[in-house]
């Protein structure tokens, strides 16, 4: 069974930085795309960052030129860099495993975000 452990959110002022990470266990890492999402209060989730095994990554409009999604295959991890975060970023961030031949995904519980002076 695919389990998805988040750490990394927290409070942080307007243009700070933080870094989610999100490790993965229970198959085979490769086999997955991995994807961060975000759920603000009565709004739908919306997908972040995804990125393939191959490293190929797409992002929001609203995030690209300030986040950056990575995988490290040797940690079984995944990664949500942000920067120059905006009050709009503030969410509770979700991390996704979605396996290549069966479509079936997996979610993490979460880690809130909020970003605020």
């Amino acid at each position: 069974q695919v389990q998805l452990v988040e750490s990394g959110g927290g409070l942080v002022q307007p243009g700070g930085s933080l870094r989610l990470s999100c490790v993965f266990s229970g198959n085979i890492f490769a086999h997955y795309v991995m994807g961060w999402y975000r759920q603000a209060p009565g709004k739908q989730r919306e997908l972040v960052a995804r990125i393939t095994d191959g490293a190929s990554t797409s992002y929001a409009d609203s995030v690209k030129g300030r986040f950056t999604i990575s995988r490290d295959h040797a940690k079984n991890t995944v990664y949500l860099q942000m920067n120059s975060l905006k009050p709009e970023d503030t969410a509770v961030y979700i991390c996704n495993a979605h396996h290549l031949l069966t479509s079936r995904d997996y979610w993490g519980q979460g880690t809130q975000v909020t970003v605020s002076s």
